[in-house]
């Protein structure tokens, strides 16, 4: 039987905060990519899940949540069959130009699946 979504937190490379609601059985980690003024790319880990095997299925859809009240970044992606199929999804955020938070317009999320069972 899934699990209830857990609560986690991370910041990116400039320093926002960011609060995750995650599928604890499903979810390994979240990256974040942000284009520099240089014009090169930057990505960062946000979030590893501190499990490293599941405990549990992680069931037919699986929900994650990413916040960014300093950025205006609030979104859910829900996935379903995700434990057999689904490996790793992006969602790339546009911020309008002149947030009074950043100097970026977009910033992308990778969320990768693939705990395994235990041993």
């Amino acid at each position: 039987m899934p699990r209830h979504n857990r609560e986690g937190r991370g910041r990116d490379q400039r320093g926002f905060r960011y609060a995750i609601s995650y599928q604890p059985d499903c979810l390994r980690r979240i990256t974040v990519t942000r284009c520099l003024a240089s014009g090169r790319q930057s990505t960062k880990t946000l979030f590893r899940n501190p499990a490293s095997v599941r405990r549990a299925s992680p069931g037919k859809r699986v929900r994650t949540r990413i916040t960014s009240h300093e950025q205006g970044i609030d979104f859910e992606v829900s996935v379903s069959g995700a434990q057999t199929s689904v490996k790793r999804v992006q969602v790339v955020c546009h911020l309008p130009s002149g947030h009074p938070a950043t100097r970026d317009d977009e910033v992308v999320f990778t969320l990768e699946n693939g705990l395994p069972p235990p041993p």
